[in-house]
Order: C-alpha cells, then sequence, then structure tokens
C-alpha cells in the first residue's frame, strides 16, 4: 500500500500544541506536550496515541533524554521524568517560575531546561539532580538549542547568548539579536556553524558562530509569512523553527498557517506547503529528514477569534528531496 505523504493524526491534545520532537533514531514516536496539560506519545506510523501523562499546568516542551526516557516542563515549574516502559513518572526538580524550553544534550549527557526564571539549568537524570544552574545575563529564557559544546539562548530584550557546554562558568559571547522584534525560536544549524533564529514580526536571521569579520559578512536576515490584502501588508509571528539534520536546510512555520523550507546558504526558498488550519505552533524534522511533525494551533491572535476557533491538529509530512534538498 502507497503511504500518503502526508498523515492526520488521530487524538490530538484538546488545546494549543507546545512542542513536537521525535524519538532519537526513527521516524515513528513523537512526542507532543500541550496546554491541555498533557503529553502524549504517537505512533505515527500506525496513527494511535500510545501514552500519556499530565503536569498540573500547561506544558512548554518536552524531549526525549533516550528512546524510552522524555522529560517536560512548563507553567507549574516542574521539570518531569517519565519512563515510557515502566510508565514511572517522577520530579527531576524545578525552577523558580515557567518552563520554557527543555533539550536533551549528548555532550553534557544530560537535559537542558530554560525558564523565566532567566536560568538554565541542567540535569543528570540518572541521579534526579540539578547539576548546574546558569544565569542568562538576566533574561528570560524564549527559546534555545544545542548542538555538540554548542548551546544557544534566546532570551527577553532580544538577547542571544553562546555558550560552550564543556566550560559553563561564563558565557562565549552575548549578542543582540539582529531582528528587531521579540524571538520565537532560535535552533542550530546541525553543521554546528551557526543558528537560525525567527521573531514576531515575519523575520528570519541565519547568524554564523565564528566572530572573524569575513565569517560574519556571511549573515543575514529576510522577510517571510507575510502576505498582502487590499494593499496592506499583513505580518505574521515565525513560531517555529526546524532543521533537516541531513541537508542543513530549515522548516519554519508562521501564525499564516504556512510551512516553508528554506535553503539558508544559498538565500533560497525550496517550497510551501499548502495552508494549513490555523498558525503553525510547532514543527519538527525526524533525525534522518524523512518526515515533518507539523502543529497547528489558534494562538489568540485575532482581535475578534474564529468562529468556530480552530481545533488543534497535528500532522506528519513525509517529505521528497525536491523538497528539502538544496537546489
Amino acid at each position: 500500500m502507497e503511504r500518503k505523504p502526508e498523515t492526520q493524526i488521530q487524538n490530538a491534545p484538546s488545546d494549543i500544541i507546545s512542542s513536537v520532537k521525535f524519538s532519537p533514531n526513527t521516524n515513528q514516536f513523537l512526542l507532543v506536550s500541550s496546554w491541555d496539560s498533557s503529553v502524549r506519545l504517537y505512533d505515527v506510523v500506525n496513527n494511535t496515541l500510545r501514552q500519556k501523562y499530565y503536569h498540573d499546568a500547561p506544558v512548554l516542551d518536552c524531549a526525549f533524554h533516550d528512546s524510552v526516557r522524555t522529560v517536560s516542563a512548563g507553567l507549574d515549574n516542574l521539570v518531569k521524568l517519565y519512563d515510557l516502559n515502566t510508565h514511572a513518572e517522577s520530579i527531576l526538580g524545578s525552577h523558580d517560575a515557567g518552563v520554557k524550553c527543555v533539550e536533551y544534550s549528548s555532550k553534557a549527557n544530560g537535559i537542558l531546561t530554560g525558564s523565566w526564571d532567566k536560568t538554565v539549568r541542567l540535569w543528570d537524570i540518572r541521579d534526579k539532580d540539578c547539576v548546574g544552574k546558569y544565569e542568562q545575563s538576566n533574561g528570560k529564557v524564549y527559546s534555545m538549542s544545542c548542538i555538540d559544546e554548542k548551546l544557544v539562548v534566546a532570551t527577553s530584550e532580544r538577547k542571544v547568548l553562546v555558550w560552550d557546554l564543556r566550560n559553563m562558568g561564563q558565557y562565549l559571547t552575548r549578542r543582540e539579536s539582529s531582528l528587531k522584534f521579540q524571538t520565537r525560536a532560535i535552533r542550530c544549524f546541525p553543521n554546528k556553524e551557526g543558528y537560525v533564529m525567527s521573531s514576531i514580526e515575519g523575520r528570519v536571521a541565519v547568524e554564523y558562530f565564528d566572530m572573524d569579520p569575513e565569517v560574519q559578512k556571511k549573515k543575514f536576515a529576510f522577510k517571510c509569512h507575510r502576505s498582502k490584502e487590499n494593499n496592506m501588508e499583513l505580518i505574521y509571528p515565525v513560531n517555529a523553527v526546524s532543521f533537516h539534520n541531513v541537508f542543513n536546510t530549515f522548516a519554519t512555520g508562521g501564525s499564516d498557517g504556512y510551512v516553508n523550507i528554506w535553503d539558508g546558504f544559498n538565500k533560497k526558498r525550496l517550497c510551501q506547503f499548502h495552508l494549513y488550519d490555523s498558525s503553525i505552533s510547532s514543527l519538527a524534522f525526524s533525525y534522518d529528514g524523512s518526515t515533518l511533525a507539523i502543529a497547528c494551533s489558534y494562538l489568540d491572535e485575532a482581535e475578534v477569534p474564529p468562529e468556530p476557533v480552530p481545533q488543534p491538529t497535528l500532522y506528519v509530512r513525509y517529505v521528497s528531496e525536491a523538497e528539502t534538498k538544496p537546489k
């Protein structure tokens, strides 16, 4: 039986989908966190909801530590560990405010969480202990991403802090975002050369770690997720960014309901998918880039809410090389 290029996943969360993440080394299992306080594990190949557990408040992010253990956090300030085999839940610890970001770091062999309490914390899941607390230069953490030893943290006041996970005594650099408005998402290039960040004002920036002036000349920003209506430009937040690990291309998702794929090195858009049900709230490529998870959620952007308010929906798209490979 031929597989459809795109599948809508059944039993989606009942409130905003905050994050989608594929299991390491497979495109079969997808972890999903939501404002309905749930964390869900889907088998997207068989389109079934396999497991579900809850926090006491909206969950803002989730991650796989490995193929059998997941970590999630949100507005209850708690960092929760869940074992998919035994269904055992445990609390790793807590922040002093809502936790916005959860990332697994292979280099640190632990879980990194970023919070509105202006810290990033490192958790050892064996000892269920916080083994590092790092002040983020007085900025609330809005988005973060790590690759090998590099950690980038986008904070309030449009700042970006670059850290080396091998030496967390002090950040490497503190930069101002080249985007004039609040950061929504930041993601490291798989080739470790830099990062991509998006803002609420329909723009994306491609930045490089190397401070050599010749390298810094390559950085650029571009407008996207905008449309014209009656001679007026409508500008939408770019809520989500996800990289294709093989091709170093990336997907962006906006409140215009579109997903675009970009070749950042050649400054080109490779493709745009069809219009989705509502704002794209989260995106995730699988490790091999074969599959893209797409979360749609109405994010309360309109002055007058639509009638009826769109329900959250979840899709997996089996992308082709033509859609994702640099031309």
